[in-house]
């Protein structure tokens, strides 16, 4: 068994270290420029979730003396087995992992090996082990996918009522919801907006959209709002501007809770510990629109455990799937997905009792 330590990262390929005979006098500088290209072709959030996995693994590894690089596919197969199943008696206790979390700490430790110039541990001889035992998994405890509830358009004009202030959080926070569900927008999309990423026309609103899941090499896309009478996403977006005073960099930004005066205007006495929300100058976070997605959601009677960032999009795709004569290709002008599989289940869960066979006679 080998001794890798927990926190060990491969090192780059070969042909990407200086002074290998392959590169002969290239120097550090140019090496660390070609690697810096490597790690942009991949999303950051990739990036970090890879290490974090990989770091589960590797402290597992180390735990039972067992080499995490290369590993073994028996290795990795009592991991995926291990961490399907969980571990009560553990200390602390591990709680058995989804199917998707495995997939996940798999696609980290392959990422690994390839780093490594390894073969994957499916690739190498005996990884028909690992792939069994895999299925075993999936056939055990079944593959069936579950979903966040949507904000459509009822969720949604019902957390908008719930939020009836004037101030800048409520002004930001309408104003997020409405341009998430409205552009179908990742939470990581809807942070990354800039003030030069809006054009205001008579319609409603053109969203430009620089680089997604989807779209890694950043040739962006424009994407269409219409200005809404029930919504109202670009009402709302001219009001987050106005009282954000939002003239240039992130459209939605970390608000801060500071103290203030005593004294408020025209002479106003407040309660002696005051605060008030100061838009900041940096983006939120992606976390952030998740929490303002539960926070509103609550607010207003749901529960917040079914509702995260991905509600936004979900709801609009929702929402377009009820609509008469559903277009898919026109769903996909907005939502942007490569394949028209997923938004093909939306529409179907809608029509799964619209011109029912049986309706005539059940």
């Amino acid at each position: 068994m080998g001794d890798t330590p927990i926190d060990e990262v491969p090192q780059p390929l070969p042909m990407l270290r200086a002074g290998h005979d392959l590169l002969p006098g290239v120097i550090e500088g140019e090496v660390a420029r070609a690697r810096a290209y490597i790690d942009a072709s991949r999303a950051a959030a990739t990036r970090r979730a890879y290490a974090a996995d990989w770091r589960v693994f590797a402290g597992w590894c180390a735990a039972r003396a067992l080499q995490p690089l290369p590993a073994s596919p028996a290795t990795v197969a009592v991991f995926a087995a291990s961490m399907k199943d969980g571990d009560p008696t553990a200390d602390p206790p591990r709680h058995p992992k989804k199917l998707s979390t495995l997939s996940r700490y798999l696609a980290a430790i392959n990422d690994q090996h390839k780093e490594a110039g390894l073969l994957t541990p499916g690739e190498q001889d005996g990884g028909h082990q690992l792939r069994r035992t895999l299925q075993g998994i999936r056939n055990s405890h079944g593959v069936r996918r579950t979903r966040k509830a949507p904000a459509d358009g009822d969720r949604l004009e019902r957390m908008l009522g719930g939020i009836d202030g004037d101030d800048a959080r409520s002004a930001r926070d309408r104003a997020l919801l409405a341009i998430g569900m409205a552009a179908a927008l990742r939470r990581s999309e809807l942070v990354a907006l800039t003030f030069t990423d809006v054009r205001f026309v008579p319609e409603g609103l053109r969203i430009f959209i620089a680089r997604s899941k989807t779209d890694q090499a950043g040739q962006g896309v424009w994407i269409a709002i219409p200005e809404g009478n029930r919504i109202r996403p670009k009402a709302l977006l001219l009001e987050w501007l106005r009282v954000g005073r939002i003239t240039d960099g992130p459209l939605f930004r970390k608000l801060a809770e500071v103290r203030v005066g005593r004294t408020g205007p025209e002479g106003e006495r407040r309660p002696r510990q005051w605060l008030e929300d100061r838009v900041q100058p940096v983006a939120m976070s992606a976390q952030g629109v998740a929490l303002v997605v539960k926070a509103r959601a609550r607010a207003v009677g749901l529960d917040p455990a079914a509702f995260a960032g991905h509600s936004l999009r979900a709801g609009f795709l929702t929402e377009a799937a009820r609509q008469p004569g559903a277009n898919v290709f026109k769903m996909r002008e907005v939502s942007r997905h490569r394949s028209l599989e997923i938004l093909a289940e939306y529409v179907r869960e809608y029509d799964a009792f619209r011109n029912h066979a049986g309706a005539g006679f059940l």
